[in-house]
């Protein structure tokens, strides 16, 4: 099956796939290269160094320049902005524009700017009117001037909204992603205080080896964003709140970590990431292993390239 053109449309390139439409007044230069059954709305433009994957959408009045690839499963709001000069000077360009990569399946919402060199996650969400000036993590959802990141997707690709975080004390076995656990650990309370204790072989699945703490983290900065191939973990806020992203590959959930007894069991081959950390919270991390860096994914792409043993 060949490409739909519309007539009214510029197309010099060659290199288009079965199934794609370019509509009216689009143009697309000879060094293009789009893939199968994407969509070209009106008012678009490629650029030569430009690669499309399949099932691309890039709707009416946006510019893909130089240097930009956008994967399989893309899509583009309207309006959306791509540069590759982090540098613009009138006729004078640089020896090599700098490469900008949208990942299979991300979104990005319209008139947002994507700054020169980032590269934003697989099936992540840029959202309206955002201005991305740094690296999107994989499945993050972003918005505002400078971007920053408000949530992450769940497995099904819908935002995860307040109401259904997990939080409190929570129940064992709460969490669909596999081997993840909510723990809650024992509290006694009396006129003198609280106190939250831990036995090793009685509350914990593992005997730690290593324990680090996390704390005075800026509220809108995110850590963690790996997997470890062999160390288990068990996290605690301690003091505050902060929210634990976990992914084994297939299912994704939300937690959020608001009391000193309550904890989440992080398996191996788990993805982890945490974020929205109050000013004042201190995270209690457990660890079965010594630090080893060799244990550490720290590729979303090449985690889920272990998980279905690829």
């Amino acid at each position: 099956m060949a490409h739909f053109q519309h007539a009214n449309a510029l197309v010099e390139s060659q290199r288009i796939g079965s199934g794609s439409r370019i509509w009216a007044f689009a143009h697309v230069l000879p060094g293009a290269v789009i893939g199968e059954d994407c969509n070209l709305c009106d008012h678009t433009f490629l650029e030569n160094d430009v690669v499309l994957g399949d099932r691309v959408t890039i709707k009416c009045g946006v510019q893909v320049w130089d240097g930009v690839t956008l994967e399989d499963d893309v899509f583009v709001g309207p309006n959306a902005t791509f540069t590759n000069d982090t540098f613009p000077r009138s006729r004078q360009y640089p020896e090599t524009f700098a490469r900008t990569i949208v990942r299979q399946g991300a979104s990005i919402g319209a008139n947002a700017t994507i700054l020169a060199g980032i590269t934003i996650g697989r099936n992540a969400m840029v959202g309206a009117g955002a201005v991305v000036t740094k690296d999107v993590p994989p499945n993050a959802i972003v918005v505002g001037n400078p971007a920053r990141i408000q949530g992450y997707v769940t497995s099904t690709g819908k935002e995860k909204s307040d109401s259904s975080l997990s939080s409190g004390v929570a129940l064992p076995g709460q969490s669909n992603v596999a081997g993840v656990k909510l723990l809650s650990m024992p509290v006694v309370t009396d006129l003198r205080g609280s106190l939250s204790f831990g036995e090793y072989s009685a509350h914990l699945p593992f005997v730690p080896n290593r324990y680090f703490l996390v704390f005075n983290v800026p509220s809108k900065e995110v850590r963690g964003e790996h997997a470890h191939r062999a160390c288990e973990q068990f996290l605690i806020c301690v003091k505050g709140h902060v929210s634990v992203v976990v992914d084994d590959g297939r299912a994704r959930e939300e937690f959020r970590l608001d009391h000193p007894g309550q904890g989440i069991y992080v398996p191996p081959m788990v993805w982890a990431t945490q974020y929205k950390y109050s000013p004042d919270a201190v995270l209690l991390v457990l660890a079965s292993h010594t630090y080893d860096a060799a244990d550490y994914i720290r590729n979303y792409d090449e985690f889920l390239q272990e998980v279905k043993g690829v």
